[in-house]
Order: C-alpha cells, then structure tokens, then sequence
C-alpha cells in the first residue's frame, strides 16, 4: 500500500472488482467512521541532534547577554532565500477590488535582464533593527562580510561609537559557514578596517530555524510583501525598507550590485595569517578574529 495512491475513487474501484458495490462518497463515508482524514505531511522529525546542541545554545546565550550588559553589538545573519525578480506570482493574500486580482505571469521564467537576487540580512539583536543588502551576484563569504560591513558603516558605528567589539550568530552553513575559509578571510578584513574584534558563534546543524534573523526580521519581511509580484529592484529594497511591526522594527536595505567571484581558495599560508582566538568550547564553532595590529 506504501506505493498506491489510496484515493476514495481508486479504493471503491477495488472494492467494485472484489464485488462490493459501493461509490467514492460512501467510501470516504466510511473512512470518516473509521477515524480516518486528508492529511497532509507534518514537519516533527528533527533527525539526529549534536550531542552537544543544547550545550551550545547556552555558550551562545551566555555571551550574548555579556555583550549586551557591556554595551557592545550583536547580529544575527542570514541569506535569505533567492528570490526572482519580475512580474511573478508572490505567495500570500491582500485585499483588492472582488475579481480584480494583480495578475502576473503563468510561468516563472527567470527575466535574464532581472535575474534573481539574494537578501543577506543583518538584524541587531538588542536594538530591534535591521539591514539587509539586496544583492544581484553570487552569494558568497565577500558578499556576506561585506553586508555586514555595510550595517556597521550605515546603521552600527552611530548606534554603537564606543563599541570595540562585535559578537555575530551564524548558522554552521552556507557563506557564513564555520567550515567556508573565505569566510574567516573576510572577516580579517573587516576587522582590521573596523578595529573591532569579532567574535562569531554558530549554531549546531541542523537548527538554523532558531537563529534570531529568521523569525525576527525575515518572516516579517515575508508578511510585508506577501501578495506583491517583486517587479524590480527599487520595488524589493522599498518593501523591506517598509517592513515594520508593533515591537517597533526598524528596517534599513540597500542594493549591492558588486560582481562576487565563486570558486575563491584560500591557501593554508593565508588562513595561518588570521589573527585568530579559537575558545575551549566548540573551538570550530567559536572564535575570535583581531585587527592585525600592522595594519
């Protein structure tokens, strides 16, 4: 039965054959009586967790609240999912004139002069507020450090004048990854421009969905648009800009339309010249990254 469509028609069509006499409707009759209903899959299973998933949680939540006592910043990032630009089907509902619905196009072609782009998010866990940088390019570690270089200059250094240091929250995977060199390279660079020592911490795999961005900026984002065909660049960056809620989120967003290169190596030579502190705990997952004092 794993490979058979069990459906109310189907299932009377064998019974006929075995010589019941009966139609779809009183066979769905009779599956209702046997406690049976449409249902559809249901997302519970999480698959094996790292033993110290827990563990980690409180390492990240511990020094979190130490960054925060002391006045200094902490992010949590992202990338958003890709998103096609045109006059495609956005999912959701809004209220327009009954049988007058925005209409868009039947296939989700991408537009080659449009193309996709890749909404890398920044979200200031104490101050409520975020940036996020639309890009048009490869989602690479260049174009994730460098969104999260584009919330210091914009949003971050006049938030934070006295600040020193930086704590961020990343997933384990993707351009922020733990394992990605590139990433680790970049976040020199940004350290040595800011003078700030970075300290990342990642989330154990497997748990993306509990990162702060996801449920505290993105799925606001994903609200504020809903409904909307993203027809072009000045539409997206304006509708994320416009994202708001009752706690009081702040919403900045910019475009970065900067060509990324995929496929970068990073030699052992230059990831030995990262000014790196790696913690006890998790050193894979923990660490921090000094401005080379040469520079």
């Amino acid at each position: 039965m794993r490979w058979t469509c069990k459906s109310t028609r189907k299932l009377a069509r064998e019974l006929k054959m075995m010589g019941h006499n009966v139609s779809h409707t009183r066979v769905a009759e009779l599956l209702r009586g046997l406690g049976y209903s449409l249902q559809s899959n249901q997302k519970v299973i999480e698959g094996n967790h790292h033993p110290d998933r827990n563990a980690q949680f409180i390492f990240i939540n511990n020094k979190t609240k130490l960054f925060i006592n002391c006045g200094q910043p902490v992010i949590s990032v992202d990338t958003k999912k890709k998103e096609l630009v045109g006059n495609f089907k956005n999912g959701g509902r809004e209220f327009h004139l009954k049988g007058n619905p925005v209409k868009v196009l039947v296939h989700d072609f991408k537009i080659p002069a449009l193309g996709k782009v890749n909404p890398y998010g920044v979200y200031d866990i104490s101050r409520n507020e975020g940036w996020v940088s639309v890009g048009t390019d490869h989602d690479t570690s260049a174009f994730a450090v460098e969104s999260i270089r584009q919330w210091w200059n914009t949003m971050g250094k006049i938030a934070y004048p006295d600040a020193h240091k930086l704590l961020i929250t990343a997933d384990s995977g993707g351009s922020n990854g733990y394992r990605v060199r590139l990433w680790k390279v970049e976040l020199q660079k940004l350290a040595d421009d800011s003078g700030l020592e970075i300290s990342v911490s990642h989330f154990p795999p497997g748990t993306s969905k509990w990162n702060k961005i996801e449920h505290k900026l993105f799925s606001f984002i994903t609200q504020n648009w809903r409904g909307k065909p993203l027809i072009s660049h000045e539409v997206i960056v304006n509708l994320i800009a416009a994202t708001t809620t009752q706690k009081g989120l702040h919403v900045e967003c910019g475009m970065d339309k900067k060509v990324y290169r995929k496929g970068i190596k990073i030699s052992d030579n230059e990831l030995k010249e990262i000014n790196l502190t790696i913690e006890k705990f998790h050193k894979e997952w923990n660490y921090t990254i000094k401005p080379n004092k040469d520079i």
